[in-house]
């Protein structure tokens, strides 16, 4: 069993928190890019960039949209149903038969 120091179960997480996932995700980003006291970012992957980096910013904007309940740049059906465009259905295959039925339609022609 690895000990990480995260609370698992959400024991911490607010009461406003619509996406666990989302919400647990993005606080290890946050806690692994922590400053580190001289102006900097603590994560290796970060070296030499000031503090807040990048991740760190991104994280933040991941948990205020894991206890939105509208979220953040949509408006109307887009924050209710969590989906930034309308979902299409995708259009059926042609079946062997019909494709070898054109062809044949298009060579008689």
């Amino acid at each position: 069993m690895s000990e990480t120091g995260h609370v698992d179960g959400g024991t911490d997480r607010p009461d406003g928190v619509t996406d666990p996932l989302l919400w647990k995700l993005a606080l290890g980003v946050a806690d692994a890019h922590e400053p580190d006291g001289e102006g900097g970012c603590r994560n290796l992957l970060c070296a030499g960039d000031s503090w807040p980096c990048t991740p760190w910013n991104n994280a933040q904007l991941a948990l205020r949209q894991a206890q939105a309940t509208e979220r953040v740049g949509t408006t109307g059906a887009e924050a209710s149903s969590g989906w930034s465009a309308p979902v299409v259905p995708a259009a059926r295959r042609a079946t062997p038969t019909a494709t070898r039925d054109a062809g044949a339609t298009a060579s008689a022609a």
